[in-house]
């Protein structure tokens, strides 16, 4: 049980300090100057983690175990993390920003989950998508 908890909790946790982290970086610095430091911390605690739990691992092996994804990965990330900062920069609130993409992205995944990796679409799926488009009129009508 607890290998399946904890990775959901790390993700919660994680996510929490991340939206605090893009809310707090600096409206006056550019997002991509922001992000440079960003990322070299992140290469730095990646190799780091890497080295300190695969003790007899080689990483240019592992390296030669890629595909397209990490790369196109990093590019998405980019994205991501630029994305949020401007939606702050922009006026979002931490309170109701996460939820609106959190409940559109939801409604996406279902659609992507189905047509590229043949998961079932349920009507409490359906009804899900429901409830989270009726909270969405909630969260931001004034």
């Amino acid at each position: 049980m607890f290998s399946y908890i904890w990775p959901i909790a790390l993700v919660i946790l994680s996510n929490t300090a991340y939206q605090i982290c893009a809310k707090s970086v600096p409206k006056t610095i550019d997002p991509f100057a922001s992000l440079t430091v960003t990322y070299i911390v992140g290469a730095f605690m990646s190799a780091v983690l890497y080295f300190s739990l695969n003790r007899e691992t080689n990483l240019i092996e592992e390296y030669a175990k890629l595909n397209w994804a990490p790369v196109v990965l990093g590019i998405v990330v980019v994205g991501l993390e630029v994305g949020w900062i401007y939606a702050y920069k922009a006026g979002w609130q931490v309170s109701t920003g996460f939820i609106v993409q959190s409940a559109i992205l939801a409604a996406i995944l279902i659609a992507v989950g189905y047509f590229l990796y043949r998961e079932s679409i349920t009507w409490n799926k359906i009804l899900g998508i429901v409830i989270c488009l009726i909270g969405l009129v909630f969260i931001n009508y004034k």
